[in-house]
């Protein structure tokens, strides 16, 4: 049986913060339904994204995608 490579993790989220070199902050919103009240909500994460060279700005829509370690808290990039 061949083996294929699996995708790497990918979501699409809005810029919300760019004042760092090289790094942007993502909001990723999903909308999930609560398991005891059964109400829909919306929880949001921020991701912190390797950006090279400052490409975006506040208020883009971006796909981000998995990549290596670049830091601490730095596993995604932005995707073309």
């Amino acid at each position: 049986m061949e083996h294929t490579p699996a995708k790497p993790q990918s979501f699409k989220g809005t810029v919300v913060k760019t004042a760092m070199k090289d790094t942007a902050t993502v909001a990723v919103s999903r909308y999930v339904k609560h398991p005891k009240y059964k109400k829909y909500q919306t929880r949001t994460k921020k991701f912190l994204v390797h950006d090279e060279g400052n490409t975006v700005s506040v208020g883009d829509e971006v796909t981000i995608v998995a990549c290596a370690p670049i830091s601490k808290l730095k596993s995604f990039k932005i995707a073309k």
